[in-house]
């Protein structure tokens, strides 16, 4: 299985694999420096929404493993290093749920620690935290896949967007994870892969994947899905999320929800694949969560050429957002989710979160 993010205990450095050189390259970066993590999240060396998550725990320790100050500073220093890594990206809620969840348990050592020892404390819970965040998450996975795998059957071709496998998560996936599990179970079946412009996650980094795993696939064009749909080609679609509101709107990388429309006009079940920590509670409607912009290069620029003049303006949203009458159900870590997602996911998940 892929490690996308993980601490080499035998060297006390943390490991990533740049996704940005992938597929031409598999490269594994090696640091102990939050600037470095953090850097690799804002461009996308670290992408989706659980990996990133994981990215900043790790982020986190390593900050505080460097910190040299005192006692008395450390708090706020916990809570500069904590907002640094907030403002890396701002949709998909993973990163926020793991910076939140590290930096309680370390603020939980530091102050049950006696004196003197309260920063050691600290760092001794900031790696033990991290290490649990993505274990829990791989587990989270691999749930994901079991549950979602019994809606794929014998003979079935499915589409996917974007990447949410291994690299997009600690490890297995969450839409990829459904592949996973069911490859491993013997089923025999077929997925086509969005390219996924602007950025290509699926040419570069699905198709690689699951040529890894061994997983019968076929990349097509962004806009080649609706015409495989007519044709009754494809007979299933499952993708990831970076945010779920409390009644179901899912923001996912652009392009998602276009697919979700095609897939209810041409009466294909449309699955969302993502653990608990991809919830958001707090939010009710898709309007309410904030959509990251990115720079005009990425859709002008396909790596060094330019595809687009100079003088044209670009339109950049990294997601959109797919409402929930679109969705069929969602496949999390604590089971399938059906509508009325009001009710069904507060009754599910809504005290786990």
């Amino acid at each position: 299985m892929i490690k996308t993010i993980f601490y080499n205990y035998e060297l006390d450095t943390i490991h990533f694999v740049d996704q940005t050189l992938l597929p031409a390259k598999k490269e594994v970066v090696s640091t102990m420096d939050i600037e470095v993590i953090a850097d690799a999240i804002r461009k996308l060396r670290v992408r989706g929404a659980p990996a990133i998550g994981i990215a900043a725990s790790f982020g986190l320790f390593a900050a505080i493993r460097n910190y040299r100050g005192d006692e008395i500073s450390f708090p706020k220093f916990l809570d500069e290093k904590c907002s640094f890594l907030s403002a890396t990206r701002p949709t998909a809620v993973n990163l926020f749920w793991a910076i939140n969840r590290s930096k309680k348990a370390i603020s939980s050592a530091f102050s049950n620690a006696e004196a003197g020892k309260k920063v050691f404390s600290a760092k001794k819970t900031a790696l033990e935290e991290a290490q649990k965040i993505l274990d829990e998450d791989i587990e989270m996975c691999r749930k994901i896949g079991d549950y979602g795998a019994q809606f794929l059957s014998d003979g079935q071709s499915w589409l996917t967007h974007c990447n949410a496998g291994a690299l997009a998560t600690g490890g297995f996936g969450t839409a990829l994870g459904l592949f996973r599990s069911a490859f491993e179970s013997g089923k025999k079946f077929h997925v086509y892969i969005d390219e996924t412009r602007p950025l290509l996650q699926g040419s570069r980094l699905t198709a690689w994947e699951l040529l890894e795993e061994g997983i019968p696939s076929t990349l097509i064009c962004d806009n080649m899905a609706a015409g495989l749909m007519a044709a009754g080609k494809i007979h299933g679609v499952v993708v990831g999320a970076d945010r779920i509101t409390n009644l179901g709107f899912v923001a996912n990388k652009i392009g998602t929800y276009g697919v979700a429309v095609m897939a209810q006009y041409h009466k294909i079940p449309f699955y969302v694949a993502a653990p608990i920590s991809t919830f958001d509670l707090k939010l009710t409607h898709g309007s309410e969560i904030q959509i990251e912009e990115r720079n005009r290069e990425e859709v002008a620029m396909i790596g060094p050429t330019m595809i687009a003049p100079k003088e044209a303006k670009v339109y950049n949203p990294a997601f959109d957002v797919t409402p929930p009458e679109l969705v069929t159900a969602i496949i999390t870590n604590f089971g399938v989710i059906t509508p009325p997602y009001s009710e069904n996911i507060k009754k599910i998940i809504g005290s786990k979160v």
